[in-house]
């Protein structure tokens, strides 16, 4: 699918976030087993007209080698201020911490676009 902007300009926006750090207070990520999500909320820097596209991938991810190696990382609920990531893992799986880098492109007005008042 390819997404077209219009007449808008296309902005970029990045970052890198830490998801969750378990290891130092024993969290459920590092000690817990079965179905297990940490969310973070992401804010742009300047909003978008509308919700852009968002790719994230891990940057730094410290798991366990002792067990299977099962992770999720994904943007959901995308808006033109920012969105949440979600890191999911299941069973047997002990994740320490996890950063994930993320990019968003999106529509934005040019700067001499007229403005209503």
């Amino acid at each position: 699918m390819v997404r077209r902007f219009g007449h808008f300009a296309v902005g970029v926006s990045n970052g890198e976030t830490e998801i969750f750090s378990a290891f130092e207070s024993g969290g459920p990520m590092w000690t817990g087993q079965g179905g297990r999500v940490e969310r973070s909320n992401v804010a742009f820097e300047q909003p978008f007209l509308e919700p852009p596209i968002v790719h994230v991938a891990p940057s730094m991810w410290d798991i366990d080698c002792g067990a299977n190696q099962r992770a999720e990382l994904r943007a959901v609920n995308v808006t033109t201020d920012g969105f949440e990531l979600q890191f999911r893992t299941w069973g047997d799986t002990r994740v320490a911490r996890v950063h994930a880098s993320w990019l968003a492109i999106g529509p934005v007005a040019f700067e001499e676009d007229w403005q209503a008042e």
